[in-house]
């Protein structure tokens, strides 16, 4: 973000559970970090010493203002923070699907501000040996700071800056988010599960299951329920996995 103009030096944090405070831990040794978050008080020590926990208007105030917030609670968090955004700031979220909060950044935020949906399509588990070389979607909705956020995700934090439609994003995610945690609720389910005999392909099934398995339900409820491209994919999955249930059930009894 050091290419935007306006120059950013301050990050306001509207949310502070686990994956905000990942993206302080990466974003603190560049920019002043402020975070809000209702169940922290103004002043709170937290383990990131670099972050100011502060009231809303401080953190909705920053240059640049990340809502890390479950996707059914965006609408109200802008409603909250909207007073207090200054003109020219720049305005994301950090959602797991990406037209619903589109549409309500759109609608919800002033046009003062610009604004791009991002997607770090990884979380706290995933990156706990770092985050280089990991992948973040850009959907980039209103305004002309693509290029300077790309940039600084690409040459400062060395991520896989990937730019996309909230529709495509949404499309490809109830695929690749989708079914991976639906497999892995029924996996968890089926515990305990083999770590001795194991094969390669099972071991990555297992480290998948566990990079997922600790996400809190918000996030299996906002893939599952929230993305518009979820329920047609989720039950052409069980069509499938019924033919061939049936398939094999035809097959033991012959």
């Amino acid at each position: 973000m050091a290419k935007c103009a306006p120059p950013v030096r301050s990050i306001g944090l509207i949310g502070y559970g686990a994956f905000a405070r990942l993206t302080a831990r990466h974003v603190g040794p560049h920019f002043e970090v402020r975070a809000y978050d209702p169940a922290l008080a103004p002043g709170a020590n937290v383990a990131e010493a670099s972050v100011a926990i502060t009231e809303l208007a401080p953190a909705a105030g920053a240059d640049v203002v990340v809502f890390a917030t479950p996707v059914e609670s965006l609408s109200e968090a802008i409603t909250a923070a909207r007073p207090h955004l200054r003109a020219g700031a720049l305005v994301m979220d950090v959602g797991s699907v990406k037209v619903l909060p589109a549409k309500a950044m759109l609608d919800g935020l002033p046009d003062t501000v610009d604004v791009i949906g991002a997607h770090p399509l990884f979380g706290p588990q995933s990156a706990k040996h770092g985050i280089e070389g990991l992948k973040i979607a850009l959907c980039p909705l209103r305004g002309e700071r693509l290029d300077a956020v790309e940039a600084f995700l690409r040459d400062e934090l060395k991520l896989q800056v990937i730019v996309t439609t909230p529709e495509q994003h949404d499309h490809e995610a109830a695929i690749v988010q989708g079914i991976t945690h639906l497999i892995a609720k029924v996996m968890v389910q089926m515990e305990p599960l083999p770590t001795n005999l194991t094969t390669k392909s099972y071991d990555k099934l297992f480290e998948a299951i566990e990079m997922v398995r600790y996400d809190p339900p918000e996030v299996f409820d906002a893939i599952e329920r929230l993305n518009p491209y979820s329920a047609d994919v989720r039950e052409r999955f069980f069509t499938l996995a019924e033919a061939l249930r049936k398939a094999l059930a035809d097959r033991d009894n012959h």
